[in-house]
């Protein structure tokens, strides 16, 4: 017969009336008799164990005080005074709750700064472990500092130890991704800890505070696998100051969709219908960014006007977009150069490769040096593989698209798949006005043509 050690006796504080502790009982029979031949432990060690095991979970769980944080603590529809901000919250705490009860696959949480998607996560993990469920909760910066730490023959945990346990808990929490610092040696640890996790299809949450177009193309590919990966926008992040209207732009700041001339005068019907045409093409565009919008025309025709408009009408929707005018742009991107930029180079290239949505005014403009080509071949080329939304306005044509820039520009430029190219036939507003209304028009506070 098994018996307890004395050491187990006493995790019992008090005797028990039960055991009178000893810490097993019999087991009853059908009939209600003690059956002799078997022992089971007592339910006042049943409770002892399970908090010891409880307490093991918490150790292993890394959680430190987001142990408070649970589902019960949060408002089903957040704290947004916002119906849309509540919706999107509401249906974000559905998902994070119904992983908790069975994780399966991989869920992403994104959304600005503060709008509890850390307190998910760690709901998450807080409900598995009080299911008896090991989980492993760590943010990523933690994560890179401790694996350098762990290279310290002095630390307590090896590095292959360490690197082993986050790569193989049975769930697993990154909180914070893209926070981290940008070096060689942290992309390619977390590129390990993803690959690995998602070749073996192990349950992780992952929150991240970058849109994840900004992360590495091996990293982005994996969080955005339909077959594993479940995106949850905990809140749509809104048009903040790094997407906003630079002061040099302020007549594009007052170019919008209700101020656009499409009824001009002295345009032939075929030419009012275009710019109708035109008109309609981008305000859907506006609504659903998605693809490429290339428009083609002569200088004033309205081209910029009409993407212009886009950016406002996305700003209006608390939507980030950003608008470069491309010889502009290149010029800055040159300057960055300079020991004296308050601008990195990075950080400006950065910001405009990787923009919801961009607008490139004026493409073609450019001086055509090999270094203003590569660096255009790569914006459009991530441009393309990411399938960003894009506005693209030229003064040329098709034809001289393709025989005047680099094939493996043009080429992107007009592929059927991703881009609608059109071409506004309408002439310069300019021609449209009388010397009279010229004068009055540069009184205007609104400028119609591009």
């Amino acid at each position: 017969m098994d018996t307890w050690s004395d050491a187990e006796k006493t995790k019992v504080d008090e005797v028990c009336p039960i055991c009178n502790g000893a810490g097993f009982v019999h087991p009853l029979l059908p009939s209600g008799k003690p059956d002799f031949s078997r022992v089971v432990p007592c339910s006042c060690i049943q409770e002892t164990l399970a908090k010891e095991s409880q307490a093991h979970l918490l150790r292993y769980s890394n959680l430190g005080a987001l142990t408070r944080f649970t589902f019960d603590q949060l408002f089903p529809q957040g704290r947004s005074g916002s119906p849309v901000k509540q919706q999107q919250f509401a249906h974000a705490y559905e998902m994070a709750k119904a992983f908790a009860a069975s994780p399966e696959g991989w869920l992403i949480l994104v959304g600005p700064s503060g709008c509890g998607k850390t307190h998910l996560a760690a709901a998450i993990a807080n409900q598995r472990i009080s299911q008896g469920e090991p989980t492993f909760f760590i943010s990523t910066p933690d994560l890179l500092d401790r694996l350098r730490a762990s290279f310290n023959p002095e630390s307590e945990m090896p590095y292959d130890t360490f690197f082993d346990q986050v790569r193989n808990a049975p769930l697993l929490v990154l909180d914070d991704l893209g926070a981290q610092s940008s070096t060689p040696w942290a992309k390619e640890k977390l590129e390990q800890l993803l690959n690995h996790r998602f070749n073996r299809e192990l349950p992780t949450v992952i929150v991240t505070i970058a849109p994840t177009e900004q992360l590495g193309d091996r990293i982005r590919t994996r969080l955005t696998d339909p077959n594993l990966c479940h995106r949850c926008v905990v809140e749509e992040t809104e048009a903040s100051l790094e997407y906003s209207w630079e002061p040099e732009f302020k007549l594009q700041k007052g170019m919008t969709f209700d101020n656009f001339d499409r009824r001009r005068v002295n345009l032939v019907r075929e030419q009012s219908d275009n710019l109708e045409e035109a008109f309609h093409l981008a305000f859907r565009f506006a609504k659903s960014p998605e693809g490429w919008l290339v428009f083609m025309g002569v200088t004033g025709c309205g081209k910029t006007h009409l993407a212009s408009a886009i950016v406002n009408y996305c700003y209006q929707a608390g939507k980030p977009a950003l608008f470069v005018v491309v010889p502009d742009f290149l010029d800055h991107l040159r300057s960055t150069f300079s020991p004296e930029s308050k601008v990195s180079y990075d950080h400006l290239f950065e910001k405009v490769k990787t923009a919801p949505l961009l607008v490139l005014d004026d493409f073609g403009e450019q001086t055509t040096t090999p270094w203003a080509r590569e660096k255009l071949y790569q914006i459009i080329n991530y441009r393309y593989n990411a399938k960003l939304a894009t506005v693209i306005t030229t003064r040329y044509s098709l034809q001289e698209i393709l025989d005047g820039i680099e094939r493996s520009i043009s080429s992107r430029l007009i592929d059927p798949k991703i881009s609608t190219p059109f071409n506004i036939t309408a002439p310069d507003y300019r021609g449209d006005l009388t010397p009279s209304k010229r004068r009055v028009s540069r009184g205007s506070k609104k400028t119609n043509w591009s």
